[in-house]
Formats: C-alpha cells, structure tokens, sequence
C-alpha cells in the first residue's frame, strides 16, 4: 500500500526536485521534458544534494566515468553507505574497478543466454498457472495478479529461497527501494529484516547444500579465497532485488501500454513474431530504472560544479526519450527498427540479469496474450505507480474483453 511522502512538494523541478515526488511517480516525462530544455543537469539540496542530468549524454557521461563517479552507492537515500569503494555494500552493482570485474564475472555464467534460455519452459509454465487463476473473471489487478508475480517466482527458484515467500520477498521491495525517504535508523532496521531473512536461507543452504545460486555463490572463489558470508548475503539481497521490482515494472508497464493502445495490441495478437522487436520497443519508452553514483572527487558536468560526496541520479528512461537519439522518442513505435536503448544501463554495470529480464518479459506477454486477447483499462484513474527509482505499475486494474 502506497505511503504518504514525508517530503514536501516540489516547487522547482530545476532547483529543487525529488524523485519521490507522487507527480515523478505519476507521470516523470513532462518533467525530465521540461529540465532537458532549460536546465539539463537540475540540482537539489534534498539528500544531502543530489544531481540529475537529462540527456543523453550527459547520463552517458557520468555512466562511463568510473574514476570521478563512484557506483558504491546506486539509490539515492538520506544515509551514506558504510563500506567504502572498491567493493561497496552490494557487489559488484556497488563495486569500483578494480573490484567489480572479478566481483561481476562471479555471476556472468549464471546470467549467460545459455543458461536462461533453459528457464523458458519454466517461466512459461509458470505464467500459466497464474493465468489459469484469473481465467473467467472480467476484471484482474494486471499488476497484483501477475506481473509482480512471475519474477518473484523466477528469482525465488533460481536463488533456492520458496515461491511461497513472494509477499515477504514484495515487502523487501517497498522497504529498500521504494521507501527513500525514511530516515538512516529506519532503513537500517529493514536492511537488518531482510538480512536476517538471507541469512536463514545461507544457514539452510550450508546444512542442506543443493543446486541453486545460492549454492553456487558458497562455492564461489574470488582470489583464490571462498566468498566472504557477507559478500554471499549482500550479493543474494542484490539478485532478490534486482531480480524482482525491475521486471515485474516492465511487465506492468507494457500490459499498461497495451490496454490503452488497442492497434498494437492487435498487430501483437495477430502478428507474434513481432514481440520480439516490441519488448524492446516497450522497454525504451517505458524504461523502469533511474540509477544513482556518488561524486567520488569535485568535478563539474555540462558547466554544473559537483562536491564530492553529493548524489547523481542516471534516469536512463530520460536517455531512452532524449531526441537526439531517439527521433519521435516520446512516440511508442512497436516496430521501430534501430533501438540502441538505455534501458539496462550504460559502461561497466550494465545490467547481468538483461537476458532473464527480456525472456520473462517476452513469454509473460506472450502468454497474456494468448489468454486475453482483448482487454482495456477498467478505470485509468486507478493505476498508480511506484516512486523512487524503480517506476512502474503498483496496480493495474484491467478489463477482460475476450
């Protein structure tokens, strides 16, 4: 359930923004629309002060630079982070070079296409159990009754945790990523909820060793030298996260698409080797993650003087609209031939887990499809949308036509 902002409201976009803003929440691009013509790189004394560039290159810039802009923190919050770069609290997302590379390549053969693609059958199966349970009703949560349950269930499996946990693994998502703006002490004590919760699932995984990533990270050698406990908690708390509130978003976001834009959602239905081309379509327009850097040394951007210390936000859904890169960005345009997008992120932490997120998004519309050919938006004033970093969909009421 969506919690009042304790912030008070934005006046000033350029001066004075806040990503947990509900209109941020609601509608972000007239605001990143309006900030990339007459002021690119906005400023607020909110957090301690944070940064946020608009366009494209100057969100590649900062991405690239991996000596200037430190990655060991990735959401924007009212604490700091207590472990210092290279590793960071969460590697490798977290990590600094030289750390990240070997940190990141721990985890690349289980992400590989290979290996995810052997997931299908599983993942199809499972969106059709979900599925199974919506059949015969007129009116469905798009969002409460499937997407934000075919990742959980994914992760919760390739990770070796119970599918039966998913309320417990959505809770874990409204307290790290979602709730930013609660003091340091509170978001303390739901890291410590939830680590409690990893740590169980290690013990359990020491005492009844088995075949899952869990496994594999307590066998992970980095150096040499067997992960420490705390690199296998943080590293498992980072897939968990990472695994769920980005994919259930685009899954959202694109049923949200396709329910009030009945022609694509036809050309889908009737032509499905044209999915494919769509998802990627979907993903630019409706990019779910704004990442986050720390200014690891002063430095300025397109003239911005920036302290060391202060917060960037990388709206990458921004990047993706930006006309320079994209003519008729704001345009959704399921058959767009070039889509160099920035969804899963630019330089060293582009996203590991992008081949699992497309095949999920892929066979879940795939499969919606197949079932509910027809539907539309039950009432477009009931959707609502999560703030922060990570947008989309929270619920989603839709209307079974066919």
């Amino acid at each position: 359930m969506a919690q009042p902002n304790p912030n008070p409201p934005v006046t000033d976009w350029a001066t004075d923004f806040d990503h947990t803003d509900p209109r941020w929440a609601h509608d972000p691009y007239p605001v990143w629309a309006d900030l990339a013509a007459r002021c690119p790189v906005a400023h607020t004394d909110r957090y301690g002060g944070a940064w946020l560039p608009t366009r494209y290159d100057d969100i590649a810039a900062v991405a690239y630079d991996t000596e200037r802009f430190s990655s060991q923190a990735v959401l924007v919050t009212n604490a700091r982070p207590h472990v210092p770069p290279p590793v960071g609290p969460a590697p490798p997302i977290t990590s600094d070079p030289p750390y990240h590379q070997p940190a990141r390549r721990l985890l690349l053969p289980a992400f590989a296409p290979k290996a995810i693609s052997a997931w299908e059958p599983s993942i199809r199966a499972l969106c059709r159990q979900r599925l199974d349970g919506l059949t015969g009703r007129t009116l469905v949560d798009g969002a409460v009754d499937y997407a934000q349950h075919v990742p959980v269930d994914v992760i919760a499996r390739m990770l070796g945790l119970p599918p039966d946990d998913g309320d417990l693994f959505r809770g874990f998502v409204h307290d790290v990523i979602e709730s930013v703006s609660v003091s340091a002490d509170e978001r303390a004590a739901r890291f410590q909820a939830m680590g409690a919760y990893i740590d169980a699932a290690i013990d359990d995984h020491v005492a009844q060793p088995r075949d899952d990533l869990i496994g594999y990270l307590l066998a992970a050698e980095l150096d040499g030298e067997p992960l420490s406990r705390r690199h296998v908690r943080t590293s498992i708390e980072l897939l968990l996260l990472a695994g769920v509130d980005t994919t259930w978003s685009a899954i959202g976001a694109s049923l949200w698409h396709l329910a009030h834009s009945p022609d694509d959602r036809r050309r889908l239905v009737d032509d499905g080797e044209l999915i494919p081309v769509a998802i990627e379509e979907l993903l630019r327009a409706y990019a779910p993650v704004t990442m986050a850097r720390l200014v690891a040394e002063e430095t300025e951007l397109n003239g911005c003087p920036m302290k060391a210390g202060e917060w960037v936000l990388l709206p990458f859904p921004a990047a993706n609209r930006d006309p320079s890169r994209f003519p008729d960005g704001d345009a959704v345009v399921i058959d767009r031939a070039t889509n160099p997008h920035a969804t899963f992120g630019l330089g060293i932490h582009r996203c590991l887990g992008s081949n699992l997120a497309r095949l999920e998004l892929r066979v879940a519309l795939e499969e919606w499809l197949v079932r509910f050919p027809e539907f539309e938006l039950a009432d477009p004033d009931a959707v609502t949308w999560a703030s922060g970093q990570v947008r989309g969909p929270r619920t989603l009421p839709l209307r079974i036509l066919a």
